[in-house]
């Protein structure tokens, strides 16, 4: 897979040959990012119009990965109210590109760009048997603020992990 560089952008310049990190505003972009999530996240995947509105409220904070063909993953955070923290509402790559890096760009990119809104710490859940999305967030500075049982409902835990600047 071609090296990942990162740009903020609805235009489609010319990536010769690289997956772009990018924020989908365009109306063409929507079916393919919710097609992505219920790929990545069959049992908790966004509904079309959450999404649809995640657009219009974080167009700003939603990166995906995009080859000019298609969708390979993506990151979105969140502001709290009171905008010091930030949500990691999503973070996920195709099963076919995972091991080469891609989440950890995406989430680095996010990590970087959430200190100019004024956010100082960064929260997010993760399934207690991800280990490989659990390491990640660690590495990256995250830690373990706690166990939440049956927070997706009945039988779905989750960890809750923070960073704080």
């Amino acid at each position: 897979m071609p090296p990942v560089r990162t740009a903020v952008s609805a235009r489609t310049a010319s990536t010769q040959g690289r997956t772009r990190a990018k924020c989908p505003r365009s109306r063409s972009g929507r079916p393919a990012l919710v097609r992505l999530d219920t790929a990545l996240f069959p049992d908790f995947a966004y509904p079309y119009f959450v999404l649809r509105q995640f657009l219009d409220l974080y167009q700003d904070r939603l990166l995906v990965l995009d080859d000019g063909s298609s969708l390979h993953g993506y990151a979105l955070s969140a502001p709290s109210a009171d905008g010091r923290a930030s949500w990691i509402l999503g973070l996920g790559v195709a099963e076919r590109l995972r091991g080469r890096g891609l989440a950890r760009r995406l989430m680095q990119e996010t990590l970087r760009r959430l200190p100019a809104d004024g956010v100082h710490e960064v929260w997010l859940t993760v399934e207690p048997a991800n280990t490989a999305a659990i390491t990640l967030y660690q590495s990256l500075g995250f830690t373990e603020q706690g166990a939440r049982k049956d927070y997706f409902g009945a039988g779905h835990d989750r960890l809750l992990l923070a960073l704080r600047h």
